[in-house]
């Protein structure tokens, strides 16, 4: 099986996340490698990197699949601020 990558980024001022960058093989290590050295976290998903990869950078992710993203991108919020261990950061 291929490894694949699959880059999003999400803007508030656009209707949903975008795709920013997409490959196979040496490119999606690529993506991976990068993303890590920018301190991006990297979500293993094969079936979810599968069915984005039929669609094109600039795309933005199609309605059915809102739900899955945003449920990845709540989790990554949690990780940066502190909260999936029960650690919520100081607000003031």
């Amino acid at each position: 099986m291929k490894k694949k990558a699959i880059a999003l980024r999400y803007n508030e001022r656009e209707p949903a996340p975008r795709i920013v960058a997409k490959g196979a093989d040496r490119i999606a290590e690529l993506i991976v490698k990068i993303a890590r050295e920018q301190g991006i976290h990297v979500e293993q998903d094969p079936l979810l990197a599968q069915t984005l990869m039929g669609f094109e950078v600039g795309d933005c992710i199609p309605e059915e699949m809102y739900e899955v993203v945003a449920q990845i991108l709540a989790f990554v919020y949690k990780l940066k601020t502190g909260e999936w261990h029960g650690e919520e950061k100081d607000s003031g």
